[in-house]
């Protein structure tokens, strides 16, 4: 299912292990995808409400301690869901029994209400549940100020404010922290706005994505990404088509990438930074572009969203290997992004799936589903309505090889067992 653009395909540097303080070696789990994944968790009941009968998710995100996940949804609310204590690296398959859809698996430990539509929203990149005063999460709502959320109270921490020719407030349409979580990167129209994070407030360094009124990156300004490797480099997504590589430092525009046929509305880089993966509304391809060489697409993944105007969230797993995305189908599919090529698929709903996520280390990913309905008229066609109405957040386990048998042939030099998830964006 992907389609190939140019013979050269990304492989990856990154490595199954790591070397700890201690001298232990850690290794990611390797995922098995031919096996299809269990539904450990289960939650819908409490996203149903009878002041909001079309309440549906928007999407769902990892903490990046794994401690949690936060959900949004249409009813201008974030979520917090805890993992339950017994969930670690040794017994994730303990609870990977037949789950009971008809009550939540339990309830959010938390719940955030915004004034208006969430936009965008984002977690702390050093968040720890062992430290408290990193347990915070970013948000931007239509005519409102960024937000800065505290994930174990619910209270409101700081705002971040930006004002428009007119000195009103204006919204940001994405958000993200850099790497070093000093710095809160926010899209609006045609500019970026950076907030010092300990400075909240309504100061600001303000950066232009036209240069000239005429080069440069027009239009919203709908997503934003970092370069994973500390190279300081950033990519911004925007309504406009386009994917525009910077330099956090001088926010230099070094490339401008075109190819996408819907605005774009996720952007996200590969493990070792040297690709970029970018996908757009209604347009069916998430799109992989080499930061080396960004003549020309490397690839195409194929997902279903030709028909909703919705976010369709990808990811890729903590070693590199495999992209995992949802569609309008109701499926995730799973792609090798050393070829490019279609790995596996599971249906995760009977509605959209527009959330997908892997856990940063468990063998676990989440996924939001749900899309906004409306009444059609005599003659529509019946191949664009989605008959299922599955409005819910779910948590699966995936069968990986175990860590300690990975780590083991790892030490011995094993190169199969490097092959499954290291050695993936080498150099021609």
């Amino acid at each position: 299912m992907g389609e190939e653009e140019q013979q050269d395909q990304p492989t990856s540097d990154n490595e199954a292990a790591e070397i700890t303080p201690d001298d232990d070696v850690f290794s990611w789990p390797v995922l098995q995808f031919d096996v299809p994944p269990k539904k450990t968790y289960h939650f819908c009941h409490q996203f149903r409400n009878s002041s909001n009968p079309n309440n549906f998710l928007k999407s769902v995100k990892w903490s990046p301690d794994g401690w949690c996940f936060l959900t949004t949804s249409e009813d201008n609310t974030l979520r917090v869901f805890g993992l339950p204590d017994n969930v670690d690296n040794n017994h994730v398959d303990s609870c990977s029994s037949v789950i009971d859809e008809v009550a939540d698996s339990y309830v959010s430990n938390l719940t955030v209400s915004e004034g208006e539509s969430v936009y965008d929203y984002c977690w702390y990149p050093y968040m720890s549940a062992a430290d408290p005063t990193t347990c915070v999460f970013a948000t931007t709502t239509r005519d409102h100020p960024i937000h800065l959320w505290d994930a174990t109270s619910s209270q409101l921490r700081c705002t971040y404010r930006a004002y428009d020719a007119m000195d009103e407030i204006t919204a940001a349409y994405s958000v993200a922290f850099n790497l070093t979580g000093t710095k809160l990167f926010a899209g609006y129209n045609k500019s970026l706005r950076v907030f010092d994070v300990h400075r909240p407030g309504r100061d600001f360094e303000q950066h232009s994505t036209l240069q000239g009124n005429k080069d440069g990156q027009s239009g919203i300004i709908s997503a934003i990404a970092f370069s994973p490797t500390h190279t300081g480099i950033l990519a911004t997504g925007s309504y406009s088509q386009t994917t525009a590589i910077y330099r956090e430092d001088n926010m230099e525009l070094l490339y401008l990438l075109h190819g996408q046929e819907g605005g774009i509305t996720h952007v996200q880089f590969s493990k070792d930074g040297n690709y970029l993966y970018t996908g757009g509304r209604k347009d069916p391809y998430i799109l992989c572009w080499d930061m080396r060489n960004t003549v020309d697409i490397v690839y195409k993944l194929y997902r279903s969203s030709e028909y909703t105007n919705q976010r369709i969230y990808f990811d890729i797993e903590p070693c590199g290997r495999h992209l995992g995305t949802g569609g309008q189908d109701g499926q995730v599919h799973i792609y090798d992004l050393q070829t490019g090529q279609w790995v596996a698929s599971f249906q995760a709903a009977s509605d959209t799936v527009n959330g997908f996520c892997f856990h940063p280390f468990l063998p676990m990913a989440a996924t939001s589903s749900g899309h906004r309905r409306f009444g059609f008229p005599d003659g529509c066609d019946e191949d664009f309505i989605l008959n299922g109405d599955e409005n819910c957040a779910s948590i699966w386990s995936f069968s990986c090889t175990s860590m300690e048998e990975n780590a083991s042939s790892i030490k011995l030099g094993d190169s199969k067992a490097g092959s499954e998830c290291g050695n993936l964006h080498q150099d021609p």
